[in-house]
């Protein structure tokens, strides 16, 4: 049908298609209070958006791995208490849902311990540079998360 909604809910698909990284903790990321200033948090997700869209990149042939998506959206609940006695924690990005234009992705800060410290959800929009506007996710870009299953 024209102009049909192509989206794909990846619950079933993310498996195999997911970003860990784990980041040490720097002086300067904590407050006074003795734990993890909260917009850090938000600096982490980007380091590992950057590494999952990377990949993604990678799969579908495409040398131009930054700047082909931009954020839109994000949400972030906070669980637990990440201190600078933790050390390092690790960040986790998958994708939740492909639709014709947007990458819904899932992600966790964890603690050493796997305890989930903060959770949510980001929005990517595919970006034309030339247009300075959204584009369509291509089919090579789609094949490459279909491929990840």
């Amino acid at each position: 049908m024209p102009g049909a909604r192509r989206a794909i809910d990846c619950a079933a698909m993310t498996a195999g298609l997911e970003n860990r990284m784990g980041v040490r903790l720097r002086w300067r990321d904590v407050d006074m209070l003795g734990h993890l200033n909260r917009s850090v948090d938000h600096e982490l997700l980007e380091e590992g958006r950057g590494g999952l869209m990377s990949e993604i990149a990678r799969m579908a042939g495409n040398s131009h791995a930054h700047g082909v998506f931009v954020l839109v959206h994000g949400d972030l609940d906070y669980h637990a208490e990440v201190r600078k006695d933790h050390e390092h924690v690790e960040v986790v990005v998958r994708p939740a849902h492909v639709g014709n234009t947007s990458l819904r992705m899932e992600h966790e800060v964890r603690l050493p311990d796997a305890t989930v410290a903060a959770s949510g959800t980001t929005i990517v929009v595919a970006w034309d540079p030339a247009s300075r506007g959204k584009r369509e996710i291509t089919q090579t870009e789609r094949a490459a998360l279909m491929a990840a299953t």
